[in-house]
């Protein structure tokens, strides 16, 4: 079985199995919109999600946040059963998660840098 990996905001990696935490707070930029979803490994939160749109009651924000919560942890356990590592990353567009081997990424990072050269 190989590792599952977060990709935050940032679009660094952070292991699943090292998170402690997952918390969703109102939004960074606006107390009356948006909402925040983070993990937190050896105390330090990572952002996985910042949405500063969301429209609604702060309550109705922070329950749609939950409810991506469930999700998030419906995908670590979905990609755990996998052989390869596996990259759990949020899709603003469609607003879900998706799962993509780990050795795929890398392989579409190292064309990138190919042909940028």
């Amino acid at each position: 079985m190989g590792d599952v990996w977060l990709r935050t905001i940032s679009n660094s990696l952070v292991r699943a199995q090292s998170v402690t935490e997952i918390a969703s707070t109102r939004g960074s930029l606006h107390e009356e919109q948006g909402f925040s979803l983070k993990v937190i490994v050896q105390g330090k939160g990572h952002v996985l999600i910042d949405d500063s749109d969301l429209q609604g009651t702060l309550s109705e924000r922070l329950e749609y946040a939950r409810h991506l919560e469930d999700a998030l942890l419906l995908a670590i356990d979905g990609a755990r059963i996998a052989v390869a590592s596996v990259v759990v990353s949020f899709e603003p567009e469609s607003q879900r998660w998706s799962l993509a081997a780990a050795p795929e990424l890398v392989g579409g990072l190292a064309n990138e840098l190919k042909a940028s050269l």
